[in-house]
């Protein structure tokens, strides 16, 4: 309770999450009388980015900056509209395609927001669509983007986790594609409330052109998913791969992008990467310490005494992770649960922990998009000149759909667990 006071206050100061996480675990030290522990500091320090899989941290990052750089967004979201657009509400459809192709390449709510609502809505808006509707869809299709492979939320489950990467990509397939699919539903009931226009016939000539230049855009997700369920590659490996092939579409194939766009390209990369692995590994640290003293044994005694049954323990969680990931950001918060509370998932209530992976990471992109932190909402609401409080209720809708996916991966494990058994 201590410790969990020090965290607010620090974080009401302003404190960074890691230097708050960092001043915490040395809190906790003081507070048990271990000061020993103080001299193992630098060595578990360093040794939370002692991990091969976080080499796919910088790597997908870095993949991101290419494709924003080499306009394959574009021609992606050129080929939902040759694949569906000539429906009612067509573009609201494309849009959500789009997403969900980006979200296997990007893997980031933030910049899936940013780029689709550069590239998806003024077209929605100069066909008729309400802006505000626009922006509220493109804003719940980049909740995609944690859950769809490849994704930044499963690398850093996993490597505080300890489990493969590859496999915690493959537990997120089907509940990606039940989300969507959910996403789906929603669009076509607002469709209903909203009059949607229906969008112009692409004719057979630009239907071709439309799929023969997104091509080389669309196989770059097939690289990344095909290498790594085919054992080819790790995921690491299949990052590099696809940086480098975003590089050549980029450059040779779509002419967009520049030796010139390169430099600053990985110098991005580089920022966004230091950020979050610097939050990793300040996460390493107070992972050792609350194990150290004990913590998730303490907790695990408190959860046993409120309910005794698996399910009921998950949706305890499922309330716990959305409340905290509207007032945190998805890496702390993820940082601050996985160390206290999968220890007890697996070994209390024997939750598979491909499945708690799943439902952590889908709660806490739910808060990317709630007040009163929310950063996807407000990204979303400034790129789109929307107010914030309008649109965190057009978002509602998908809001609801996304708590009926996590009951049901709560009720069904096979949903995340089934896949990857198959594949085995």
């Amino acid at each position: 309770m201590i410790g969990g006071g020090f965290f607010l206050a620090f974080l009401i100061a302003g404190v960074p999450i890691a230097f708050a996480l960092i001043a915490l675990a040395v809190v906790i030290i003081l507070a048990g009388g271990n000061h020993i522990l103080f001299q193992s500091f630098p060595q578990q320090f360093f040794g939370g980015l002692e991990n091969y899989g976080l080499l796919a941290l910088p790597l997908f990052i870095l993949l991101g900056e290419f494709m924003n750089e080499g306009g394959i967004g574009r021609r992606l979201m050129a080929l939902a509209m040759a694949l569906l657009g000539s429906v009612r509400g067509g573009l609201a459809y494309v849009n959500l395609v789009a997403n969900m192709m980006m979200a296997s390449i990007l893997g980031s709510t933030v910049a899936q927001i940013t780029i689709m609502s550069r590239i998806a809505v003024p077209e929605m808006e100069r066909a008729g669509y309400p802006r505000d509707v626009s922006v509220a869809i493109t804003a719940a299709g980049g909740m995609l983007a944690p859950i769809i492979p490849p994704s930044m939320m499963f690398i850093i489950f996993g490597v505080i986790a300890q489990l493969p990467i590859g496999d915690l990509f493959i537990a997120g397939i089907v509940p990606g594609v039940i989300m969507f699919l959910a996403f789906l539903a929603v669009i076509a009931w607002l469709g209903q409330q909203h009059a949607f226009p229906r969008s112009r016939t692409l004719d057979l000539r630009e239907r071709v052109v439309a799929v023969r230049d997104a091509l080389p855009a669309a196989a770059i997700p097939v690289v990344i998913i095909g290498s790594i369920l085919g054992g080819i590659a790790t995921p690491t490996e299949a990052a590099a791969v696809a940086s480098v092939a975003a590089v050549i579409v980029g450059m040779f194939v779509y002419r967009e992008m520049s030796v010139s766009d390169i430099w600053p390209a990985f110098m991005r990369a580089a920022a966004s990467s230091a950020v979050v692995l610097f939050l990793i590994a300040a996460a390493g640290l107070f992972s050792w310490v609350i194990t150290f003293e004990n913590v998730p044994a303490i907790v695990s005694a408190w959860v046993q005494s409120l309910t005794t049954s698996p399910i009921v323990f998950l949706l305890t969680i499922n309330l716990i992770l959305l409340l905290l990931g509207m007032v945190t950001d998805p890496i702390p918060a993820i940082i601050l649960v996985v160390p206290v509370f999968l220890p007890v998932a697996t070994g209390v209530y024997g939750i598979d922990p491909f499945q708690f992976g799943v439902i952590v990471c889908l709660n806490l992109t739910a808060g990317l998009l709630t007040p009163p932190v929310g950063t996807g909402l407000f990204t979303a609401a400034l790129m789109g000149n929307v107010r914030a409080e309008r649109l965190a209720r057009l978002i509602l809708p998908f809001f609801l759909a996304v708590a009926l996916v996590i009951v049901a991966l709560s009720l069904f494990p096979m949903l995340s667990t089934g896949l990857g058994a198959a594949l085995q």
